[in-house]
């Protein structure tokens, strides 16, 4: 987590999206999110799952806790990709 910073969505300009997405699917999944901060959302993970991560020091936790936190965030995210993507391809004409 401590690289989050450097992290860029390949496709440029797709940052708000993104982020919107994760408010969106985080607040499905029953979370309090802040629409102008959805990252902020991975202390409250952390902190009902018992891992330690407070701003600014996530540097020092282990791949293991940091995967529990991302997996609670990226795993919904993905999901709900997937389905958009299907609702996309359903409603498409074949090509040939």
């Amino acid at each position: 987590m401590a690289r989050r910073g450097r992290r860029r969505p390949v496709v440029p300009g797709a940052g708000p999206a993104l982020d919107a997405l994760k408010a969106d699917v985080m607040r499905r999944e029953g979370w309090a999110v802040n629409p102008a901060r959805p990252d902020d959302v991975k202390y409250e993970i952390a902190r009902s799952i018992g891992v330690p991560l407070q701003p600014g020091a996530g540097g020092e936790l282990r791949t293991g806790e940091a995967g529990k936190i991302g997996g609670r965030i990226g795993g919904p995210m993905v999901r709900e990709m997937i389905r958009m993507a299907q609702e996309r391809l359903a409603g498409q004409t074949p090509r040939m």
